[in-house]
């Protein structure tokens, strides 16, 4: 079974994932991200046919310790976040826990 890439976040960072493609997706407006973000993600990690979860790394500082906890240990879903300062570094630590190895190691 093929699973889905879905999208958290603000209108302005999830539209252009739409125009691409991506069909499961959770708009929450930044002025409602404290209030709103949790229960987005939630719903995004009990679906099923989702593999890949992608957010802005700035949307985490939102999120409450158990869903924070929730979503940097969950390994299907994996968690894809843009933006930030961990660059390829962060990228490299993602992809080494969502498949149990470092593709990027010598």
């Amino acid at each position: 079974m093929s699973q889905e890439i879905a999208v958290i976040g603000s209108p302005d960072f999830t539209t252009g994932f739409r125009l691409a493609g991506v069909r499961k997706f959770e708009n929450v407006p930044e002025e409602e991200k404290d209030e709103q973000l949790d229960e987005a993600v939630e719903r995004t990690l009990e679906n099923e046919d989702v593999g890949i979860v992608v957010m802005q790394s700035s949307d985490l500082d939102h999120l409450s310790r158990t869903v924070r906890k929730s979503v940097e240990t969950s390994i299907e879903p994996t968690l894809v976040t843009l933006g930030g300062d961990a660059g390829s570094s962060g990228l490299r630590e993602q992809i080494k826990r969502a498949i149990g190895i470092d593709l990027m190691d010598e």
